[in-house]
């Protein structure tokens, strides 16, 4: 076993600490049952086969204290990849931030021991996992059903060069440099720099709502919006796309579009354009910030007001597509209540579908389908199920 640093101190009375695998063994044989109890597991048949041998391992407690209430196990997967298999935390101590800054820590050892990938997997509705995963710069790499249900698989990338090449995979960068290199492609020059133009917030737009900091967020028809589209598009994204060229285009979707611009100071800096799916269903086609404006926290203040909204009218499901690693985007979405629903790849490349739900039984019932928890109450009546005992993991 490759030993850790000897302790971390994570703030708040908590600390992590090398353990043995037999003593993480241990923690997990006595714990496990509180901290995962709620989730749903397929039981198999004791195994008539033995594991193949672990290799190498790094193990932490956690402690409060003294109390060992948690744990992380990681294992060597190859030459170049790093397992996180397993953290577990007692569910009084959940919510307190233990994992997110235990995070670096762990991917600073590995860093240390030389890998270039940490991967793992996690069911794909747990968003207090996902989240701080995504924020540390793992990125999605696919959604796989298993033993313990819809899991999401995270890969981070340790090379640089190779993270690019991630985002080239997706579509949502153009190959430059070493990534180029490495891939085998031709450099993609970079597109010159040029200023949008400032365009006025025009005069048909409805009045605004505040999204703080300057920026407010108005209605407007779907004319306006196209033709605002068209003057700032070139300038809002940087993705590679396919080129349909002489391709003739079918008539667009039936059914109704709803429309915002972003505006601050008076000028027009992005939009938000969505309609309808299917009868239940309303889809977030497209929102856009011009590059100066963003990170800023806009586009986390605006999904509340166009959420809001497209529930109004009546669509208790909200779907969106983005970029398989466009992290800006899928953290605030799932931070706002999206679950990871499966990957497509179309024209802009591999992009991951989420899906909000405004109905609090169909999100319970999008845990049970996941493995997170086991039916209960509505939810297992609207699925013709026997309910079992309410429970989270």
């Amino acid at each position: 076993m490759t030993e850790p640093l000897a302790f971390i101190d994570l703030g708040d009375g908590y600390s992590a600490r090398p353990v043995s695998l037999d003593t993480y063994r241990d923690a997990c044989a006595r714990l496990e049952d509180q901290i995962f109890g709620g989730n749903s597991l397929y039981a198999f048949d004791p195994p008539v086969r033995s594991a193949p041998p672990l290799g190498e391992t790094w193990n932490w407690g956690v402690y409060h204290g003294t109390e060992l209430v948690g744990w992380h196990h990681a294992h060597a997967r190859d030459e170049r990849t790093v397992y996180m298999a397993d953290t577990g935390l007692l569910p009084a101590h959940q919510g307190r931030g233990v994992y997110t800054r235990l995070l670096p820590h762990l991917l600073a050892t590995f860093r240390e021991a030389g890998f270039a990938l940490v991967q793992s997997d996690h069911r794909a509705t747990n968003t207090a996992v996902l989240v701080p995963k995504l924020r540390a710069g793992f990125h999605l790499q696919g959604l796989n059903a298993y033993v313990g249900g819809l899991n999401a698989a995270l890969t981070l990338s340790l090379d640089d060069a190779y993270a690019g090449a991630m985002h080239v995979r997706s579509g949502f960068r153009a190959a430059r440099g070493e990534t180029a290199r490495r891939l085998g492609l031709p450099e993609v020059p970079a597109a010159p720099v040029s200023e949008p133009p400032l365009l006025p917030l025009p005069l048909e737009a409805e009045p605004g709502t505040d999204l703080g900091g300057g920026y407010s967020l108005h209605r407007v028809t779907t004319d306006v919006y196209r033709t605002v589209y068209g003057q700032l598009e070139a300038f809002a994204y940087s993705t590679v796309s396919f080129d349909w060229a002489e391709t003739s285009e079918a008539a667009p979707p039936r059914g109704p579009l709803w429309a915002w611009l972003l505006a601050r100071s008076g000028v027009v800096v992005g939009w938000q354009a969505s309609r309808a799916w299917d009868a239940r269903t309303a889809y977030m086609v497209n929102t856009a910030l011009l590059p100066a404006h963003r990170g800023q926290g806009v586009y986390r203040r605006l999904l509340p007001v166009v959420m809001a909204a497209l529930h109004a009218e009546g669509y208790p499901l909200i779907r969106s597509h983005h970029h398989l690693t466009n992290n800006a985007v899928i953290v605030p979405k799932l931070r706002a209540g999206f679950r990871f629903q499966g990957l497509q790849v179309d024209e802009h490349g591999v992009m991951a579908v989420l899906l909000h739900s405004a109905d609090p039984v169909y999100q319970a019932y999008m845990d049970v389908r996941s493995g997170l928890i086991r039916p209960w109450g509505e939810v297992a009546r609207r699925l013709g199920l026997p309910e079992t005992s309410e429970g989270r993991g």
